[in-house]
């Protein structure tokens, strides 16, 4: 392979490593073995990854590993030496000893306190109880420049990580992108393996056809009212949430839900915000007249 000699060589190579990351979370990390993934010098790479990526491969590890984590945590049964080794930990008190640091909790109280339960023992809603914020409004139509991602939804953010890394290649990102992903199939209903979602960042809509090239595709979202919900906390908690939007407020909003599915939007960054302060917009779409 030849060497890299541009940003956008670079960022592919540095792509290699992000997805390497994500499949081997459970998995000793050597640096030298992921020099040997990048393609790049065991002794200058771990710099060019900081440089380009704005954190340290620890920092890349540790979130995406407790990320993966509270995932467990929130969505299964599982125990917790099980779900320390499943996120690379060697023994339940490291994992124990990392969960706290970040999430403020130990792993136990942290299920215990977070409101919720796996999706085959979901209650049905029956009142406004523990509502959150929703605004109807009309969302212009943004264009998105991402990837599809098959499987676990809290698996997204390998498809985010190789998004980014594509568009800073080719420039073009900015200070106004916005990161947005959108999910086709419902987790109550479909097989976890067969989960299709897409995870991108916005575009201006004229720069749509420099980036529509493999692996990279277009799509819109938005372009009509939608139902937005505002969340504040650990992505992993985020069920509840979608729980109540469509089994009370929606049910009791006099709108129906237009033949779109529904979007996020991530107005904060895991990468510097603590999981309690993270900030997400909920779009579900809307018809476009109340009550049709």
């Amino acid at each position: 392979m030849n060497p890299p000699r541009d940003l956008s060589d670079y960022q592919n190579h540095l792509s290699r490593v992000t997805a390497y990351i994500h499949d081997h979370l459970s998995e000793p990390l050597d640096l030298d073995r992921l020099a040997e993934v990048a393609n790049l010098s065991p002794y200058h790479w771990h710099r060019i990854y900081h440089a380009l990526q704005g954190e340290t491969l620890a920092a890349t590890v540790l979130r995406l590993r407790l990320q993966r984590g509270s995932g467990y945590l929130a969505q299964s049964t599982r125990t917790v030496a099980d779900i320390a080794r499943r996120c690379g930990y060697p023994n339940a008190q490291s994992f124990t000893r990392a969960f706290r640091q970040v999430y403020g909790k130990s792993p136990r109280a942290w299920r215990e306190s977070a409101s919720e339960t796996p999706f085959e023992a979901v209650p049905p809603v029956a009142s406004a109880a523990g509502a959150w914020p929703v605004e109807v409004r009309e969302v212009p139509q943004i264009t998105v420049a991402g990837l599809d991602h098959r499987g676990s939804y809290m698996r997204i953010g390998q498809a985010f990580e190789a998004s980014r890394i594509h568009m800073a290649a080719q420039n073009l990102m900015t200070a106004d992108t916005r990161w947005l992903a959108v999910y086709l199939d419902d987790p109550f209903a479909v097989p976890e393996a067969q989960l299709h979602s897409r995870a991108g960042l916005s575009i201006e809509p004229d720069a749509a056809g420099a980036v529509a090239k493999a692996p990279l595709i277009t799509f819109s979202l938005g372009g009509g009212p939608c139902a937005v919900l505002r969340f504040r906390g650990p992505y992993a908690t985020m069920r509840a949430a979608y729980h109540w939007l469509y089994g009370a407020w929606l049910t009791n909003s006099g709108h129906a839900p237009a033949d779109h599915p529904v979007f996020e939007e991530y107005l904060n960054s895991p990468r510097d915000t603590a999981p309690a302060d993270l900030l997400t917009d909920i779009f579900l779409p809307l018809a476009g007249n109340k009550g049709q």
